[in-house]
C-alpha cells in the first residue's frame, strides 16, 4: 500500500485551499487564503488571475508545513475548481489579456438575449445539456475578444482560453500543457455531451475560434508532473482535473444513478448521477457530466442557486448584522420564525428553475416587529427553500422524492440551516464526517488517475455519516411556508419583468 498522502487543489470562488488527505480519506492538514472580488459594475463580477495562482500555489506550501510533509510525500494532486470562471492568456508568455469574468457575472446578458432571438436555445440545450445563459463560458469568452480586439490573435492559435483548471494546469504543470476534463468543458456551452468533443456548430454561435480551446481529458488522468519551480525536485503527478460540483459528487459516494448531493458554498449546486443516460429535463434542470473516467461519460442532472453562502457573507459585510458567517446559526436562532419576512437572494439572477437573468434581491413582509434575527433567518430560510426547488424538478424527473440529501460545503456546519433543508423539503439530510467532499473528491480522483486504487468503488468508499437531520415541521406548516416562498419569488419575477422591460 502506497503510505503517501494525496493533495487537493480547490480553488473557489473567493479563497484558494489546499487539502491533504491520506489514501483512506482522513483530512490530515488545510490552508486556504481569500481573494479580492471585483466588482466594476453592477451584476459585473471579476478576479485577477494572479490572485487566483499565487493564493492556490500559497495554500498548497501551508498545508504541506502544516503536515510537516514535503512534496515527496504527495502521491498524487488533484484540481478542482469554480467553473464556468473564463480566462485567457498569451500562449508563450502565460500573461493574462484580461482579468477572469467570474461565474456569477451578468455582463454578457444582451449576448445571451441575441442567441435566443435567434432561435437557437434547443439546439444548444441538444447538444449541452444546458439553457443559454450569461452563466456559462461562451458568452465570456465572446465578450473578452470582442473587447479587447484580440480576436486575430486568438484565430491564430497565440492565445489560450481556460476555465480555471486549465488556467491552473498551465501555470502549475512541468510544459504548460493547455488541457481541461470533461466537467470543466462541459459547463462553456461549447462542448457536446454526446461526441464528448467541442462542437463546430457552437463554436459558430458564439465566435469563438477553436485554436484557443484546450484539449479534454478524462477527469482522472495524469496531466503531467507539478513543475519543478513548485515541486523542489519532487516528481508529483497531477492527476484529476475536476469541476468542483463533479468532485463533490464523486467524493460523497454518490456512484448509482439516482443519489443525490448538495453542496453549500457561494451557491448552491445541487446534482444528481444520472450513470450513462443524459436525461433532459424540461422544467430548468441542466444535463451535464458527472465525469469521465477511461474513456467512459458519465452524466448527471444539476441545478444551481447562485446565491447562497454569499447571502450570508451580504450580512456581515454590507449590513454588519454578523460579526462572522458562523454567528448566523445563533442569530437566527434566536427567534422562532421570521415573522413572515421572505428573502429572494437574486443578486446576479434567478438559476434553476427560473432562469431570469434580470431578477434581483428582494426583502418581503417587514412589519415593524422584525428585526436583524428574522432577516438572519429569513436568509438561512432562502437558502433551503432554493435548495428545495432543485429537489422537488429532480424528484420530478426521477419519479419519486430522494431519501435522502447528501450535503457538504462550509454551511453545513449550520445545524439549525441543515434541519431547515430537512424540514423544508421533507428528507432525511445526512452529513459526512469529512464535510470537504469537493477537496477529498479531487483527491480520490488524482489516487484514482495515479493507480492508487483499483476502481471508482475503491476510491468513492471512503464516505462515513457524522450526523444525519431527520424532517420536524408538519405537513401543514410546511406547505404554508413553501407558498410563501413561491409568492416571494413571483413577486421578485415580477419586478424583473418590468427591469428588463425598461433596459431595453
Amino acid at each position: 500500500m502506497d503510505t503517501r498522502y494525496l493533495l487537493a487543489l480547490d480553488q473557489g470562488t473567493t479563497s484558494s485551499r489546499a487539502i491533504i488527505f491520506s489514501k483512506e480519506g482522513r483530512l490530515v492538514a488545510q490552508a486556504a487564503f481569500e481573494f479580492a472580488q471585483h466588482y466594476p459594475r453592477p451584476g459585473w463580477v471579476e478576479h485577477e488571475p494572479e490572485d487566483i495562482l499565487s493564493t492556490t500555489v500559497r495554500a498548497m506550501n501551508e498545508a504541506l508545513k502544516k503536515a510537516g510533509l514535503h512534496f515527496s510525500d504527495i502521491a498524487a494532486i488533484g484540481i478542482t475548481n469554480q467553473r464556468e470562471t473564463t480566462l485567457i492568456w498569451d500562449r508563450k508568455s502565460g500573461k493574462p489579456v484580461y482579468r477572469a469574468i467570474v461565474w456569477q457575472c451578468r455582463r454578457t446578458a444582451g449576448i445571451i438575449e441575441q442567441v435566443k432571438a435567434e432561435g437557437l436555445q434547443e439546439a444548444i440545450r441538444e447538444k449541452t445539456g444546458l439553457v443559454p445563459d450569461a452563466y456559462f463560458s461562451a458568452s465570456k469568452i465572446t465578450w473578452i475578444l470582442d473587447e479587447t480586439g484580440l480576436r486575430d490573435r486568438a484565430e491564430k492559435g497565440e492565445l489560450c482560453f481556460g476555465t480555471v483548471d486549465s488556467f491552473l494546469a498551465w501555470h502549475l504543470v512541468k510544459g504548460h500543457p493547455h488541457v481541461t476534463d470533461a466537467t470543466n468543458a462541459a459547463r462553456t456551452m461549447l462542448f457536446n455531451l454526446k461526441t464528448q468533443d467541442w462542437d463546430e456548430d457552437l463554436l459558430r454561435i458564439f465566435r469563438v475560434p477553436k485554436a484557443i480551446l484546450p484539449q479534454v481529458l478524462d477527469t482522472a488522468q495524469v496531466v503531467g508532473n507539478l513543475a519543478g519551480e513548485y515541486a523542489g525536485g519532487a516528481k508529483v503527478p497531477v492527476s484529476a482535473l475536476a469541476g468542483d460540483q463533479h468532485a463533490a459528487l464523486f467524493g460523497q459516494g454518490c456512484l448509482s444513478p439516482g443519489e443525490v448531493k448538495n453542496t453549500y458554498g457561494t451557491g448552491c449546486f445541487m446534482l444528481m448521477n444520472t450513470g450513462d443516460k443524459i436525461v433532459r429535463d424540461e422544467k430548468g434542470l441542466l444535463a451535464t457530466m458527472a465525469w469521465r473516467l477511461s474513456g467512459q461519460p458519465h452524466y448527471a442532472l444539476e441545478g444551481s442557486v447562485f446565491v447562497a453562502g454569499a447571502a450570508i457573507q451580504w450580512l456581515r459585510d454590507e449590513l454588519g448584522i454578523l460579526q462572522s458567517a458562523a454567528q448566523s446559526e445563533e442569530i437566527a436562532g434566536k427567534v422562532a420564525d421570521t415573522k413572515g419576512v421572505y428573502f429572494v437572494p437574486a443578486f446576479t439572477g434567478l438559476g434553476a428553475p427560473y432562469w431570469d437573468m434580470y431578477a434581483r434581491g428582494t426583502l418581503l413582509g417587514l412589519s415593524r416587529g422584525a428585526g436583524a434575527a428574522h432577516i438572519t433567518r429569513a436568509v438561512l430560510e432562502a437558502i433551503a427553500f432554493q435548495s428545495n426547488d432543485l429537489l422537488t424538478l429532480m424528484a420530478d424527473s426521477l419519479g419519486q422524492l430522494p431519501k435522502t440529501l447528501k450535503v457538504d460545503g462550509g454551511a453545513t456546519q449550520n445545524n439549525l440551516l441543515m434541519q431547515m433543508q430537512a424540514d423544508i423539503s421533507g428528507v432525511s439530510v445526512l452529513r459526512p464526517k469529512v464535510r470537504e467532499t469537493t477537496a477529498l473528491g479531487a483527491a480520490l480522483l488524482a489516487g484514482l488517475g495515479a493507480g492508487l486504487f483499483k476502481n471508482p468503488k475503491e476510491a468513492a468508499g471512503q464516505w462515513q455519516l457524522e450526523a444525519r437531520f431527520e424532517p420536524s415541521l408538519d405537513a401543514e406548516k410546511r406547505q404554508e411556508a413553501l407558498l410563501g416562498w413561491k409568492n416571494a419569488v413571483s413577486s421578485t419575477l415580477f419586478d424583473a419583468a418590468h427591469r428588463k422591460k425598461s433596459e431595453k
